[in-house]
C-alpha cells in the first residue's frame, strides 16, 4: 500500500523534522521498552533476586534487533501490546524469558517510556528555541538603531527601532525558555509502582523487605538517566505532567504567532519581508504576489498547538482513582502531534528570521509621513522656551494637526503640518529649523540602548550557557 491511498499526517510529511519524528517513532518506543526491561532485571538482580548474568547478557544482545513480525502476530491473538512485546522478546531470549517484566505492570514500560520520550523531545525543542533566539539576537543587533514607526492599536505611535521590536519577540521566547527549562528539570520517571501504585508485587518478590523495594525506583531512574521517580502514583504517573508539557509547547506557539503576525503586517506595509525564493509562486492567480506563507504557516500550526493543549488538561481532570484507560488513545495523538507541530513551527521561525529582508527606505517613508505629528511635543517645548504660552501653543497645534490630518486622509496629499506651524508666528520658528528637528533618531527614546542592554544582560548569558546547542539550520520541506 502506498502513501497515496491512505491518510498520512501532514505533520510527518510536511512540517516536522526527521529528528523529532524519530523520537516519537515505534522503533524509539519499543527500543526504550527493552532498555527499561533490562534496567528492571539488572536492578532486581542487584537487589538479590535469582537473575543471572547470562540472562542479562541475552537481554542486552537483543535490545535493538526487535522482531516486530512476532510481536505483531502475537498482538492479533492476545490484543495486548505490552504482553505481545514481552512474548517477542522472550522468543529471542529463551534463557531470560521467565524474568522479563518481572513484577511489573504495563505502565512500567508504557509510562516510563512516555516520560523518557517527552523529555528527549523537550530537549530538542529547547535546542531549536535557543537557535531562534540566536538568530533574533543577530537581527536585533543589526537593526537596533534603525528608526521605524511604532504602533499601538495598529495606529501610528511614537517611533521605536526595528531592533527594539525584535527584542519584544525575543522577550516572549525567553519566557518560554524559562518555562521549558523548569519543566525539563522537574521531569521524573514513574518508576516501578505496580498495578495500583502500591508496589505490592515487588514487596512480595523481595519477601517483605521494604528497604529493597524503596531502593528499586532510584536505581532504575539512575540507569535510565533520571534523577528520581515520582514518589507516589496510582498505576500511572499523574497526567498533569502531560498538561505541564503541552502548556509549555502552547506558550512557544503563542510567542511564535505574535512574531509571525507582526511580520505579516509588516510585509503588508512593505517594510519587512520573509524569505521569498527565486522560483516561489505567491498566488495561482496573481503572479505579482509575495504572500508571507511561512509566517502564515507558523500562525496556522500554532493555533493547532494552542488548542491541542486542552487535551491533556481534560484528560488529567477525568482520570478515575488509580487508573482508567480513557487517556491512552488521546495521549497517542495529542502529545506527539503537539511536539511535531512545535518542531515545525520552530524550524519555520529559524528559516524566516534567518532570511528576513528589511526595506529601510520604505520604513523611513512611512515614518516621515507621521513624524510631524509626533514632533509637535518637542516643537511646542521649544516655543515655550522662547517665551510662548504652553496652553495656547497646545491648542493651536491641535487645530493645525486636525487641518493637516484632514488634508492627508480626505485629499490624499502629503502631511503639511510643519509648513502650517512655520507660518504661525506664535511658534517663533521656520521650515528650515523644523526640518532639522525631523531627524527620526531624536524620537526613538532609549530604544537602541535598551536593545544593547537586553542583548548583553539577558540574551548573551542564555546563548553562552547553551552554546553547545547553537548551529542549527532549518530545513523546510514545502
Amino acid at each position: 500500500m502506498s502513501n497515496t491511498d491512505r491518510y498520512v499526517s501532514p505533520l510527518s510529511e510536511r512540517y516536522a523534522s526527521k529528528e523529532m519524528q524519530y523520537i516519537f517513532s515505534p522503533d524509539k518506543k519499543f527500543r526504550t521498552w527493552r532498555r527499561l526491561w533490562i534496567a528492571l532485571a539488572e536492578t532486581e538482580k542487584e537487589l538479590g533476586l535469582p537473575i543471572t548474568d547470562e540472562q542479562i547478557a541475552e537481554l542486552k544482545e537483543h535490545a535493538d534487533d526487535i522482531n516486530y513480525d512476532v510481536a505483531k502476530a502475537r498482538e492479533k491473538e492476545v490484543r495486548h501490546d505490552v504482553m505481545s512485546h514481552v512474548y517477542a522478546y522472550g522468543v529471542q531470549c529463551p534463557k531470560a524469558k521467565g524474568i522479563i517484566h518481572l513484577g511489573a505492570t504495563s505502565c512500567y514500560v508504557g509510562d516510563n517510556t512516555d516520560i523518557i520520550i517527552m523529555t528527549e523531545a523537550l530537549k530538542l525543542v529547547k535546542k531549536k528555541l535557543v537557535n531562534v533566539l540566536s538568530e533574533l539576537a543577530s537581527f536585533a543587533d543589526r537593526y537596533k538603531d534603525l528608526p521605524t514607526l511604532a504602533f499601538t492599536h495598529f495606529q501610528p505611535a511614537q517611533p521605536t527601532t526595528v531592533g527594539k521590536r525584535a527584542s519584544l519577540w525575543m522577550q516572549e521566547f525567553c519566557l518560554d525558555l524559562e518555562d521549558l527549562d523548569h519543566v525539563i528539570s522537574t521531569m521524573k520517571l514513574l518508576g516501578s509502582k505496580g498495578t495500583t501504585g502500591t508496589q505490592a508485587s515487588f514487596l512480595e518478590l523481595f519477601d517483605g523487605d521494604m528497604d529493597k523495594v524503596n531502593a528499586l525506583d532510584p536505581m532504575i531512574a539512575q540507569k535510565m538517566g533520571f534523577s528520581a521517580c515520582y514518589p507516589v502514583s496510582g498505576q500511572t504517573y499523574s497526567r498533569k505532567v502531560d498538561t505541564r508539557v503541552l502548556n509549555v509547547l502552547a506558550g512557544i506557539a503563542a510567542s511564535a504567532t505574535k512574531m509571525s503576525n507582526d511580520i505579516r503586517l509588516l510585509q503588508h506595509l512593505k517594510e519587512v519581508e520573509e524569505p521569498f525564493e527565486k522560483s516561489q509562486i505567491g498566488s495561482s492567480a496573481m503572479a505579482y504576489k509575495r504572500n508571507p506563507m511561512r509566517s502564515e504557516r507558523i500562525a496556522s500550526l500554532s493555533r493547532y498547538v494552542i488548542a491541542d493543549a486542552l487535551n491533556p488538561a481534560i484528560t488529567s481532570a477525568t482520570q478515575w482513582f488509580e487508573r482508567t484507560l480513557d487517556d491512552s488513545a488521546n495521549k497517542r495523538l495529542s502529545v506527539p502531534e503537539g511536539f511535531l507541530a512545535v518542531d515545525g513551527i520552530l524550524d519555520l521561525c529559524l528559516n524566516v528570521v534567518d532570511g528576513l529582508v528589511v526595506y529601510p527606505k520604505v520604513i523611513r517613508k512611512h515614518l516621515m509621513s507621521e513624524l510631524p505629528f509626533m514632533a509637535t511635543e518637542n516643537i511646542m517645548m521649544d516655543a515655550v522656551k522662547k517665551g510662548g504660552d504652553r496652553q495656547e501653543l497646545h491648542e493651536r497645534i491641535r487645530e493645525l494637526s486636525m487641518e493637516a490630518g484632514k488634508r492627508v486622509k480626505e485629499e490624499g496629499l502629503d502631511n503639511n503640518l510643519l509648513s502650517l506651524i512655520a507660518q504661525e508666528p506664535m511658534f517663533m520658528t521656520n521650515e528650515e529649523e523644523l526640518a532639522e528637528a525631523m531627524d527620526p533618531s531624536r524620537y526613538v527614546g532609549c530604544a537602541p540602548a535598551q536593545v544593547e542592554r537586553f542583548l548583553k544582560e539577558v540574551i548573551a548569558p542564555v546563548l553562552e550557557e547553551n552554546k553547545e546547542l547553537l548551529g542549527v539550520k532549518a530545513e523546510i520541506n514545502v
